[in-house]
């Protein structure tokens, strides 16, 4: 069976773009979120904070002909695809036309502007502000298809719209398509821009935070007894992923190796999280790895601080590892990123496993008796010697991953 590896790296978020920026900041006690006041005017909704990635301008950040057909999330999505190229040696490489390249990678939705500009359509019946390349800036997998074309990516286009497993899933269907001998060489992950609509959302299922709005700093608290929902981030990160011995044939420095991927669905309700699902999911992904519960060195949760999915997934996790392995999230440092955070998660979590340090649990101060005594890694985070890890996700419409990845 071929092995796949990690040899680049690349993304962004409210906490930075780059390790060095992200870890200072969670060392520091620092978290991404902020009031909204752009949201002012947006009465009907409870929750006014949020985490941006305020340093990017996605409509100044690439030269107006090569944004024609990108919104924010795909500037966010092919930032983060060219990042990670750069740093794996393979930015503008002829085999990246090889037709052995390609991209696995998605977001909830595309982006919202054009999204108003199709409504203003449907209502009043106008059409002047429509043009070729909306419907290429609203559609749901506009990240991939703009970093196949603009990084000239010939190779399979892996779409993977599926929520808050968008990212996870692109990691773990491009680490299928490489295993299965498919692709040489994939970019996976996943982007989110941020969106008034998303909040809106989880306002509407009682799983947003209002309390968040007194103190933005302190409004994610997952695990924590005293938490009261989410916070929605964006953001964006890829991971190169490469046959192991095509990427060691060209010398590329390799970060670590993707041992383990599964995916399963509830097919019960289409929003409340099901135990026995989110169970199996883990198991699945441990027997693809070959490994044991005991073989596992950390656990980077969901943890998006719902009452409902906090209590769920920590009663799945201690039924499978029991209570003993470090558990953690990092939501609560830059927010709910959607269809980013299981690409986000892995890379943060490499570069965790790669320095021996786990970050903290943000705003973690007492655990929710509803919640599993698992070990979470809470105050200054944790000094670590860790060779596997396993980054979990679950998304609306009862989809569940499990993603586990090894030390080299």
């Amino acid at each position: 069976m071929r092995r796949v590896v990690v040899t680049g790296m690349g993304g962004c978020t409210a906490l930075g773009g780059t390790w060095a920026e992200i870890e200072a900041a969670m060392r520091a006690g620092k978290t991404g979120t902020r009031f909204i006041h752009e949201w002012d005017e947006l009465t009907d909704m409870s929750c006014r904070v949020a985490a941006p990635v305020d340093y990017i301008d996605h409509e100044k950040f690439y030269p107006r002909q090569k944004i024609r057909s990108m919104g924010r999330v795909a500037v966010l999505g092919v930032h983060a695809a060219e990042e990670a190229l750069k740093d794996a040696g393979l930015f503008g490489d002829p085999m990246l036309g090889n037709g052995r390249v390609g991209v696995a990678c998605g977001s909830s939705w595309g982006s919202t502007a054009p999204s108003l500009d199709f409504a203003v359509f449907l209502t009043t019946g106008r059409a002047n502000k429509l043009n070729a390349t909306s419907y290429i800036r609203m559609m749901s997998h506009t990240s991939a298809v703009n970093i196949s074309v603009s990084l000239g990516l010939t190779g399979r286009v892996i779409t993977t719209s599926s929520a808050c497993t968008s990212g996870s899933q692109g990691i773990g269907y491009a680490f299928e398509n490489i295993r299965e001998n498919r692709a040489d060489v994939m970019v996976a992950g996943g982007a989110e821009e941020l969106c008034p609509t998303m909040s809106a959302v989880f306002d509407r299922l009682y799983a947003s935070s209002s309390n968040a709005n007194e103190n933005p700093q302190k409004g994610c608290r997952p695990f924590d007894k005293d938490r009261d929902g989410l916070v929605i981030g964006e953001g964006a990160a890829m991971l190169i992923l490469e046959e192991r011995e095509h990427a060691l044939a060209r010398g590329a420095k390799i970060y670590a190796e993707i041992v383990g991927f599964a995916t399963n669905a509830d097919g019960a309700h289409i929003s409340a999280p099901a135990q026995a699902t989110q169970e199996r999911v883990m198991r699945e992904a441990l027997d693809v790895a070959r490994l044991g519960p005991r073989d596992v060195s950390f656990i980077s949760g969901h943890g998006t601080a719902t009452v409902a999915g906090d209590a769920v997934e920590s009663h799945a996790t201690d039924a499978v590892f029991g209570g003993r392995i470090p558990f953690h999230t990092l939501k609560g440092h830059y927010g709910h990123s959607l269809g980013a955070c299981g690409g986000i998660e892995a890379w943060l979590g490499i570069e965790m496993m790669r320095t021996g340090w786990l970050a903290p649990i943000a705003n973690f101060v007492e655990r929710d008796p509803k919640c599993a005594d698992l070990d979470y890694v809470h105050g200054d985070g944790r000094s670590i010697d860790a060779q596997f890890f396993v980054s979990n996700n679950f998304a609306f419409g009862g989809i569940n991953t499990s993603l586990i990845i090894a030390r080299v």
